[in-house]
């Protein structure tokens, strides 16, 4: 275990004149709160902050941040308050070890929400103050070098974590060392057998090898000084297993077609010697084409800044080449801590001028405050993997304005990204001036022009197109508004029906203090989720009062065989009041007769669908109809709103299907295409080749050059006529595509 004088000379290496007082204070007072704690290895616990804050030594980070580092714990595993930190240590410090505080005894659904809502405390503490990343990061990093002494549950777990969020964390803000090292240690758990296999051939291949490296580092170094560069540094390296296996994963490889095992870096003094090193590379080697890429015109959103390059190099080995300079080394060593070291407006040594924020902390900050706007804490946790994970392609706007996305964004994306307010109107968009469907994906270098309505708001199934989680957070918020404004009469009678049926009275009030029980932020999230069938009313009456017992009637009473029973999608049967067989002339059903695939609805009830069908994953409701028991008809279908002032022929219902014995159900859609030869074929391919099936077609000339057709469609779910959806409109034959509602 390290030594407290020993962190002090680590602190005063690199800052000669750090606080010693205050790092010998904060070890003391951690050493007496921790006391006897021991860690699961049976060390000390004081150990563990000891070694978070030599990682954060390696960084050159301030004495406070080293303080902090100490006292991380303190408040979450010892008898500490913020006060008493703020007392002793000033509120600055107080306020960085609060937010590494994890949330304690949250009364929430589940355990993922509670997962989500520790990132969410976290990530908001990070965006007041990047110290608490870098001690976070530097945290999980200490335990994931110890993690050999959990249980095999929690290093599966744990590991997990860290390669969804910390790794893409640490990636993200240019952490790029911290991030490899979380990989390597996450894989080793998560897929031992994987990691034990690539580690053996990577070990093998290095005896085989044995000197490859040293010989190309020395030609490289040779030929740079040999023309004049002064003093190139050339460090060559084999990659980690974990990147070796995601490359064999993503590509389908095997460790046999792999040809670029090493990668070498060459570090110079300034930015016009990292071209003059390519050009000399260049000349001297062939390039292999599509691999150069120049982050230093074009530098990535965590501030990562090198030349790009794979040549055919000396001994006829295929390697990569990283040209950089010493500050762009350093960045991408350390990541956003690198920038700790300069103040705003100051100078590197290679001439750039630096600012304390850096792009990757101001990305961070701008992404939580967005993700932070109004989702459920599954939300916040879905959306924050979408921003961390993708790969970035680089757009500009019409005047010039670059814009960073994930690879797969399409123009819905990258309206989101400039503004909001933008997304929520985006009808169409230009790509490099050409009008384009709002699928495309975008690549790099695109300039994109968004064409706007005032009039418009975003469809939920954009939610499918998307893939930054700001777009779809904003199109969940205008969708969840919508729904707010169409269903919430609808699941107000439905609650208060509920409600009343349990003895019970329903108000808004009483649902207030159960809100965090649900897992939504207001009443009308609640309404309007039973109303669109996203949530079961008896969830919300077990939630408002949680000793209510539910008592269902199952038996119909003597002399009433004329009234008939419905199962409500909270599972109670109840009798319509006023409604007979005889009233809506509506046929027994034998006892033969096919089980419904909804929930919410008894045999003794026809159930009809309407005229352009439901698919499983539509929100449905049951509408009481005359001569035709009940017709279930998508939430989104026109013909609701014929029923809007006669609540008592509405019926929450719900999908319950038999996955062992799946049944295809019927959609209209309506195509919009070019009169020419084969786009008929194409419309017929693409719909075979989803395994769907085409059971009426109806086609009408529209114009000369324009053809329209309806087509009622089997499907297995809503997700697969979807992507039925999204394959017809990439089609260059077909002008729109939409589904119909009767």
């Amino acid at each position: 275990m390290m030594r407290q004088y020993e962190l002090v000379e680590r602190v005063q290496k690199y800052k000669p004149d750090a606080n010693e007082a205050l790092l010998n204070k904060a070890y003391v007072y951690a050493m007496q709160k921790h006391g006897q704690q021991k860690r699961a290895s049976g060390d000390p616990y004081i150990s563990h902050p000891l070694e978070v804050a030599a990682i954060l030594t390696d960084m050159r980070l301030d004495e406070s941040t080293i303080a902090v580092a100490l006292l991380h714990d303190t408040i979450e595993d010892t008898t500490a308050t913020r006060a008493e930190i703020d007392e002793l240590f000033g509120e600055d410090i107080g306020r960085l070890v609060e937010g590494l505080t994890k949330i304690k005894k949250l009364d929430l659904v589940t355990r993922k929400a509670k997962q989500a809502e520790n990132l969410r405390k976290l990530l908001l503490a990070i965006s007041d103050d990047v110290r608490v990343l870098l001690v976070k990061l530097a945290d999980r990093l200490h335990n994931m070098r110890t993690l050999e002494h959990m249980s095999p549950e929690k290093r599966a777990r744990i590991s997990e974590e860290t390669m969804d969020i910390y790794a893409p964390l640490a990636g993200r803000m240019g952490m790029q060392d911290m991030r490899d090292e979380f990989e390597e240690l996450a894989f080793r758990y998560i897929n031992p057998e994987a990691h034990e296999t690539v580690t053996k051939r990577l070990e093998e291949l290095s005896r085989r090898n044995e000197g490859i490296v040293k010989k190309i580092e020395t030609e490289l170094r040779d030929l740079l000084i040999a023309n004049g560069l002064a003093h190139p540094v050339v460090k060559g390296r084999q990659k980690k297993p974990y990147s070796v296996f995601r490359k064999m994963q993503s590509k389908s490889l095997s460790f046999e077609q792999l040809s670029d095992v090493y990668g070498f870096r060459i570090i110079v003094e300034d930015i016009p010697a990292c071209y003059r090193a390519l050009g000399i590379v260049h000349t001297r080697w062939r390039v292999v084409p599509g691999r150069f890429k120049d982050y230093i015109s074009t530098p990535k959103q965590n501030d990562y800044r090198s030349l790009h390059t794979t040549i055919i190099g000396p001994s006829s080995q295929r390697i990569e080449l990283q040209i950089r300079t010493k500050r762009m080394h350093e960045i991408a060593e350390y990541g956003i801590a690198a920038h700790a070291l300069y103040k705003d407006g100051a100078t590197s040594p290679d001439g750039e001028i630096l600012s304390r924020e850096s792009n990757a902390y101001s990305w961070l900050r701008h992404t939580i405050e967005a993700l932070a706007e109004g989702d459920s804490p599954e939300e916040f946790l879905e959306h924050t993997k979408l921003e961390l994970f993708q790969d970035q392609v680089f757009c500009f706007t019409p005047k010039g304005k670059l814009i960073a996305l994930p690879r797969g964004a399409t123009p819905i994306d990258f309206a989101y990204a400039v503004h909001t307010n933008i997304g929520d109107t985006t009808v169409g968009a230009k790509i490099n001036g050409r009008i384009m469907p709002l699928v495309t994906r975008l690549n790099n270098g695109d300039e994109v022009e968004i064409i706007r309505s005032g009039v418009q708001v975003p469809p939920a199934a954009w939610e499918e197109i998307v893939v930054t989680g700001k777009a779809r957070a904003a199109i969940r918020r205008a969708t969840r508004m919508a729904i707010r404004k169409q269903y919430a009469g609808l699941g107000h009678r439905i609650l208060e029906r509920t409600f009343d049926r349990a003895g019970k009275i329903f108000s808004r009030e009483a649902m207030k203090p159960a809100l965090h029980r649900l897992g939504q932020k207001d009443v009308e999230d609640v309404i309007a989720a039973v109303g669109r069938g996203e949530m079961s009313s008896l969830d919300v009456l077990r939630a408002v009062y949680p000793d209510h017992q539910d008592e269902r009637v199952t038996v119909r009473p003597a002399g009433d065989e004329g009234w008939f029973n419905v199962r409500s999608a909270a599972g109670m049967i109840f009798k319509i009041p006023g409604k007979t067989k005889a009233d809506l002339d509506a046929p027994r059903a034998g006892d033969d007769m096919e089980t419904s695939p909804i929930r919410g609805l008894s045999g003794d009830v026809e159930v009809n669908f309407a005229s352009t069908g439901a698919v499983p994953g539509d929100r449905i409701v049951g509408i009481m109809e005359r001569k035709k028991g009940i017709t279930i008809y998508p939430i989104q279908s026109p013909a609701l709103q014929r029923f809007d002032d006669q609540p008592d022929r509405w019926i929450d219902v719900r999908w319950d299907l038999d996955e062992a014995n799946k049944s295809r159900f019927m959609a209209r859609i309506l195509i919009n295409a070019l009169n020419e030869p084969g786009t008929l074929a194409k419309v017929a391919q693409t719909v075979a080749g989803l395994d769907v099936n085409i059971r009426v077609m109806n086609t009408v000339s529209v114009a000369a050059d324009f053809t329209e057709m309806a087509l009622d469609v089997e499907v297995w779910d809503l997700r697969q006529l979807n992507q039925l959806l999204a394959q017809l409109k990439e089609l260059d034959c077909i002008a729109t595509v939409k589904r119909l509602y009767e």
